[in-house]
């Protein structure tokens, strides 16, 4: 059985949703904010995602979803707008619809993007910026093949900085991506988890703060090593 995350900030339309899916054999669950999507969509072999939602732009949630993972994403709104389903497909998108599609067309279009993912999900990518390497399937950190024990927090802050090296993320959405939450008291917890990974690190250099906007990974992994000898 297929699972389908329902990102819908609406109690009620979330429920009404997941009954019609449940009745096509899908296993569903539904999330009501962006960032609790960005947390739990691993899970889900396709993303059902509202662009309405209460805490972050869902054509953001879309391109963060397509920048992390190649998981299906149909995303819808209100309206029948195009220039809205026009950004939905620019952002990633697999499809997107308006919602006052009917039960049936939804359980069609799903499995219409279903077929065309029908390779699955793949495994997160392992990241390698020498000396440093990040392997999601192990949860494994090695630096000049050392393992550095970091914490589940610290493996989720380091693989999103470095799943784009030369991105800066910011601080929305890294505690968007992984605390769940863009609350504003999250934002000392961040700043410590940063201090404590560039400690075992043993340099500053390979997170750089970028002020008043987020942190990007340094250039620690670009300075060449000298060999002995």
């Amino acid at each position: 059985m297929r699972n389908v995350l329902v990102v819908e900030r609406e109690p009620s339309a979330a429920e009404s949703m997941m009954r019609d899916l449940r009745r096509q054999g899908y296993l569903v669950r539904s999330v009501e904010t962006g960032a609790h999507a960005l947390r739990t969509y691993r899970d889900a072999d396709l993303v059902l995602l509202s662009l309405e939602l209460p805490d972050i732009d869902g054509l953001d949630v879309c391109k963060s979803l397509r920048e992390e993972s190649d998981v299906p994403v149909i995303a819808f709104t209100r309206l029948d707008d195009e220039l809205e389903r026009v950004l939905a497909l620019k952002a990633g998108a697999d499809d997107c619809v308006a919602r006052s599609w009917g039960h049936r067309e939804l359980g069609a279009r799903i499995e219409a993007v279903l077929r065309r993912s029908r390779r699955g999900t793949p495994l997160p990518r392992s990241i390698s910026l020498p000396p440093l390497s990040i392997d999601p399937r192990t949860r494994e950190v090695r630096l000049r093949e050392k393992v550095i024990e970091v914490t589940s927090k610290e493996f989720e802050l380091l693989y999103t900085l470095a799943a784009s090296p030369e991105t800066v993320v910011s601080r929305r959405m890294l505690m968007a991506k992984v605390w769940g939450t863009t609350w504003s008291q999250t934002s000392r917890t961040l700043d410590t988890h940063v201090s404590s990974l560039r400690a075992k690190l043993g340099s500053s250099g390979w997170i750089l703060t970028v002020r008043g906007v987020g942190y990007r990974m340094g250039h620690a992994w670009r300075v060449p090593e000298v060999s002995a000898g």
